[in-house]
């Protein structure tokens, strides 16, 4: 369960997230108010999964990293935005610390 929360808090993140994007600062009612849902059903089920004993930093690590991830290429794919090739490292680099949080809280 704490899992299927932090997943939601995932998805509902990078929602907000694209929609924050695509309101065009606020000035589009429907993504705003995908924007305002979405990051308070985020914060709600993070709360939930923090709640059920997953460790704040390897949650909160895993959201970024996930969210980082997804949105860049949403990004690529559907908002016409390009990666560079110190960007597609970055994303690696964001990638490598969560497994660092994820491996050294594993003992």
């Amino acid at each position: 369960m704490t899992l299927l929360f932090l997943a939601l808090a995932i998805a509902s993140e990078v929602t907000a997230t694209v929609s924050l994007k695509v309101s065009e600062g606020f000035t589009k009612l429907v993504p705003s108010i995908i924007v305002v849902i979405g990051y308070g059903v985020a914060f709600y089920c993070l709360s939930q999964a923090l709640k059920r004993g997953m460790q704040v930093g390897v949650a909160y690590g895993i959201w970024s990293a996930v969210g980082v991830v997804a949105v860049a290429i949403i990004g690529v794919l559907f908002l016409d935005e390009k990666l560079t090739l110190v960007q597609v490292g970055g994303i690696g680099l964001v990638i490598a610390g969560v497994l660092a949080l994820e491996l050294g809280g594993a003992h």
